[in-house]
């Protein structure tokens, strides 16, 4: 299958102003979100095309500068969903496109293999987005951030053959038990990547935001308020620590992450 990624990058965050260009130090010296998403982006295999999609200057003349390919889309674009599908309508021929979003530099090389795979593998499905089973440790911490009134990492549910029944800020589904911090939990986290089939991505941006988008903030959920099938296929670890950056104080917790990893 033709596979185009596109690593879709807004400066005018409302949570976090400039947020690609923030600076994450690692065992390969300091380089921006952008670009460390962006080199991610690279290592996965059998991948056609790379590129990074903005409507920012800024933002363009950097990713330029260390050699990724940037396509300009239009500031209207609300979301990372609605910017791939002006980079799809731009660039088309392509079987799958990839939503590898901007804020996630640690997601291994794998979790997109799975991903596009399990798009390939399920003619029912018209959009597939990984998810990760939490340890005790990663619900703590979600719960933590809620308390706390930070944004955290989404969780998913899903039914049989792995089809998305919610996604949601909070975490869900509610167990009301404690776990140890290595144990299993029936908590799934949300890795923010999507594999759409390009019929579908071109549709989104003509559907109106329906209510469950408008209060959580999700943009996936459009698709199940469209009543569209959206795969969850499950990812392993492999032993290697996962977090988005949605808030400042994620940088430490990317940062730490990051020192684990061999350069």
């Amino acid at each position: 299958m033709k596979t185009l990624i596109a690593i879709p990058a807004r400066y005018a965050s409302t949570r976090y102003p400039g947020k690609p260009l923030v600076t994450l130090r690692g065992p390969d010296g300091e380089k921006t979100l952008i670009r460390r998403s962006w080199e991610a982006a690279m290592t996965v295999p059998h991948i056609d095309r790379v590129v990074v999609a903005t409507d920012d200057e800024r933002i363009a003349d950097h990713a330029a500068g260390f050699g990724a390919e940037v396509v300009m889309t239009s500031s209207s674009a609300r979301n990372g969903t609605e910017r791939c599908a002006e980079v799809a309508a731009r660039l088309p021929g392509f079987d799958v496109i990839v939503n590898l979003q901007g804020d996630a530099p640690l997601t291994p090389a794998w979790f997109v293999t799975d991903l596009v795979a399990g798009l390939a593998g399920d003619s029912r499905a018209d959009i597939a987005t990984p998810v990760l089973r939490c340890d005790g440790r990663a619900v703590a911490g979600f719960l933590a951030d809620r308390r706390a009134g930070r944004v955290g990492g989404t969780t998913a549910v899903f039914g049989a053959g792995g089809r998305a029944l919610y996604f949601s800020k909070e975490v869900i589904p509610y167990t009301g038990f404690d776990y140890a911090p290595d144990e299993p939990t029936p908590v799934f986290h949300h890795v923010g990547v999507y594999a759409y089939r390009p019929a579908v991505l071109a549709a989104y941006t003509g559907w109106p935001i329906g209510p469950l988008e408008t209060l959580e903030g999700l943009e996936q959920l459009r698709f199940l308020e469209q009543g569209h099938h959206v795969l969850c296929v499950e990812v392993e670890a492999r032993g290697r620590k996962f977090w988005e950056l949605n808030n400042p104080s994620d940088v430490a917790v990317i940062e730490s992450m990051l020192a684990e990893i061999s350069p």
